[in-house]
């Protein structure tokens, strides 16, 4: 039966890659969609690209079974920080200025506002870098519930999404990506919705009163405001799992391509009711996984192993109609997230870089057959990087701590504040690559250390990048006019005036 739910699945994803296909006339529509996709499609590429294996089989057990009900501010910080907050902060400015001033991508964006194309190049090589072990850390995920339900090898099933994730996405770029993400969206709030039925469901579980109850008795911290871990590392994965989308430059994206600014406001809404519902029955089914394995993790091979927790759960929680369902939803928000990484990944290549510095001029087929070729280098990467022995949490903190730690500070400051200085972006970029990268030799990319060093590493560059501006040289008044629109305000004021 769950080769059925798959083959329909992938059945689909093909049809909608070919029929996207015919509609990618160059680099715009390819990457961007030509700027014209509506807020319900928007809203669920965002929500899609930000949930994936890597939150139902990597943070969501891992963190559910160590912190307790205190995993539960993961999911207030994904809904608010993550998701609304996001939406409305950045959104309708994103659009606005991104457009007006023709960037196409976030290196393309911080360099022009900061007029510099070593920046443009060095975001460029660290989005392509950095998202790799994402990436890796998303076939992970999903190798590892494939794998507990239908027995295959792990590296057998990393192939095969790999093969699939590059097929549509190659042939029909952000437009099939996004034409698929709807149709994952929906199959992600159905699996979702039935996911925490069965699982409250389920004698060991007993409903919800029955948690609280049993998880007390377990430990008592883990029904407390926070769990077992500790203050340091609750607050680390709210920052780094919520503040940390705002620099990602897949999350970001979704703003450019957006169809107008009033659509902004629905796509608010639709993404934020999105991520309650997903990261609610995420979180909770791994807290539940407590009460299934009280006192130890899940082994291999007598090690214990967190990415195995939300695979064991669903085995044991669900009918095979429903856990069905469940290998599609996990396997659809995957691929759209993977799709939203290797066409962060390949633009920053293709267009920040062959375009935007060594070959101006190059024709908009010849780049589009670059960007389709980047994108399967960059899933080939992506694919040796998860047969690597690291776990899902490991690899996902590594990549959101240095990519969001160096671009959130000079995105965020570029869209809001003129008295951002160069030298105040470089300084902050330093910081987070320092922070992650020292602090991943440092732990020898302890997993239960790494989240806490990401988040430092995003947040530390939000005090250094004013702290070093302030103290160095501003830009010129007339560049800053241009880049917040300041010239063509006032000219709309003096005429109203007169």
């Amino acid at each position: 039966m769950y080769i059925v739910f798959i083959l329909v699945y992938v059945i689909v994803v093909t049809a909608v890659g070919l029929m996207s296909m015919g509609k990618v006339k160059g680099v715009s529509d390819f990457f961007l969609g030509g700027r014209s996709i509506n807020p319900w499609m928007s809203a669920f590429s965002y929500g899609t690209a930000y949930f994936s294996a890597v939150l139902f089989i990597g943070y969501a057990g891992n963190t559910g079974w160590n912190f307790g009900l205190s995993a539960l501010w993961v999911v207030l910080g994904n809904t608010f920080i993550g998701s609304f907050l996001a939406w409305h902060i950045l959104g309708a400015r994103t659009r606005e200025m991104t457009n007006r001033l023709k960037a196409s991508t976030m290196p393309d964006f911080i360099g022009i506002r900061y007029q510099s194309r070593y920046l443009k190049i060095a975001t460029a090589l660290i989005i392509f870098v950095f998202l790799i072990p994402y990436s890796a850390s998303v076939y992970k995920g999903l190798s590892y519930l494939f794998e507990q339900v239908f027995g295959i090898p792990n590296i057998t099933i990393l192939a095969i999404i790999a093969f699939f994730t590059a097929f549509y996405l190659v042939l029909g770029g952000f437009v099939a990506s996004t034409v698929a993400d709807f149709i994952q969206g929906l199959i992600m709030i159905i699996g979702v919705i039935f996911m925490i039925f069965h699982v409250l469901s389920h004698p060991t579980v007993g409903g919800l009163t029955s948690v609280i109850t049993s998880l007390g008795e377990i430990d008592s911290k883990l029904i407390g405001p926070i769990g077992p871990p500790g203050l340091i590392s609750t607050l680390s994965l709210v920052i780094l799992t919520s503040l940390g989308t705002w620099g990602l430059p897949q999350m970001v994206h979704k703003f450019y391509t957006i169809r107008d600014q009033k659509s902004i406001k629905c796509a608010k809404w639709v993404s934020t009711a999105f991520a309650l519902l997903i990261t609610f029955g995420a979180y909770f089914t791994g807290i539940t996984s407590r009460l299934f394995f009280p006192e130890s993790m899940p082994t291999i091979n007598g090690v214990a192993n967190p990415d195995l927790i939300i695979p064991q759960v669903l085995i044991q929680t669900l009918p095979d109609l429903v856990l069905g369902i469940i290998l599609v939803l996990v396997l659809s928000a995957s691929m759209s997230t993977l799709a939203s990484l290797v066409l962060a990944s390949s633009s920053a290549i293709a267009i920040d870089l062959i375009q935007g510095i060594f070959w101006p001029d190059i024709d908009s087929k010849k780049l589009t057959v670059i960007m389709r070729s980047l994108c399967l280098v960059f899933v080939i990467f992506s694919f040796v990087m998860a047969v690597l022995p690291n776990p899902i949490m490991t690899l996902a903190s590594l990549s959101w701590g240095a990519v969001s730690g160096s671009l959130l500070a000079p995105y965020l400051y570029g869209l809001f504040w003129r008295r951002t200085s160069k030298l105040g972006v470089w300084a902050g970029i330093i910081t987070a690559l320092g922070t992650i990268v020292g602090g991943a030799i440092y732990t020898g990319m302890e997993g239960s250390l790494m989240p806490i060093f990401s988040a430092a590493s995003i947040v530390l560059p939000l005090i250094v990048v004013p702290i070093v501006s302030l103290a160095t040289s501003a830009f010129e008044e007339k560049h800053l006019d241009e880049i917040f629109d300041i010239t063509k305000k006032l000219s709309v004021t003096v005429k109203s005036t007169n």
